[in-house]
């Protein structure tokens, strides 16, 4: 009996220690890119995030962006093309991530909200606060892990593969499905597809277009978004439609950097992308 409640006793104090040791705060941050034939889009996204436990953890951030557009992609109107790049901060984001799971079977659950702090004349922001609630799961075979992820949000986000060339507001679906395979404790590869279903309105604005020019006369036969032809526009739901895939190799020197660098090809928007990603995370 006095060993039972000695047990109980240690096990009792354990916990809250434990608990105390996962709480902590935690300061991460990525450099990311995206280059196609529209042209180059950059970002970085310093993040400051608080661990409550290994399964709740709180984080808020500001991305800046830097645009330049292809010289080879006409304009017209007051802007000139090919002539730098235009930067300027994006939306702050504020979001809480739940993560379930052992060390096969993940799940986690994200929902992310912006407020309106960018340019809109640049095209960083909408004017408007955004949602976006993201699932995913994951399953861990030896060297394997298959993934797939589900979400709805009222705008089409920047993924890690594709830093969008627009920003948008309307409800959107978005999923991605694919698996990652660890050649080491270091290297790996990856791929997935994916895709985005508008519902509803959308208004859609080109981070490549300043206010009072258009996309001026296309070329080649490849046909234009509605972001490659004008500034902002209002329009259905087949503007936010996208599907595609991609593939990329990563290397994680430790559990806090990562650097990676891919291909996407976006079927809807007929867009061949280079993109890459430097990631870091220190603390809890």
């Amino acid at each position: 009996m006095r060993l039972a409640c000695a047990i109980v006793l240690v096990v009792g104090l354990s916990l809250p220690a434990k608990a105390q040791e996962e709480r902590g705060w935690s300061f991460s941050g990525s450099f990311s890119g995206s280059s196609n034939t529209d042209g180059i889009v950059m970002k970085t996204d310093p993040t400051l995030g608080y661990t409550f436990s290994s399964h709740f953890q709180t984080y808020a951030g500001v991305p800046f962006y830097f645009v330049n557009m292809s010289s080879t992609a006409p304009t017209t109107g007051t802007a000139s093309t090919g002539s730098g790049f235009v930067n300027g901060i994006g939306n702050a984001f504020l979001g809480g991530r739940l993560d379930v799971g052992g060390d096969e079977l993940k799940y986690s659950s994200t929902l992310e909200l912006t407020a309106p702090t960018g340019d809109k004349s640049k095209g960083f922001t909408t004017g408007r606060a955004t949602a976006d609630w993201t699932n995913r799961f994951s399953y861990k075979m030896d060297a394997f892990t298959p993934f797939g992820s589900a979400g709805l949000a009222n705008t089409v986000s920047d993924t890690k593969f594709f830093v969008r060339p627009f920003t948008s507001l309307g409800m959107v679906v978005h999923f991605e499905g694919g698996g990652t395979y660890d050649f080491s404790r270091y290297v790996y590869v990856s791929g997935s597809a994916y895709g985005v279903r508008g519902m509803g309105e959308q208004t859609i604005i080109s981070r490549l277009l300043k206010r009072g020019t258009t996309g001026g006369t296309p070329t080649g036969t490849r046909k234009r978004q509605v972001f490659e032809t004008q500034a902002q526009t209002v329009t259905t739901s087949d503007a936010a439609n996208d599907h595609g895939m991609s593939g990329w190799f990563g290397v994680s020197p430790n559990r806090g950097v990562d650097l990676h660098i891919g291909y996407t090809r976006s079927i809807a928007y007929d867009f061949n992308t280079l993109f890459f990603g430097v990631g870091f995370r220190v603390g809890k």
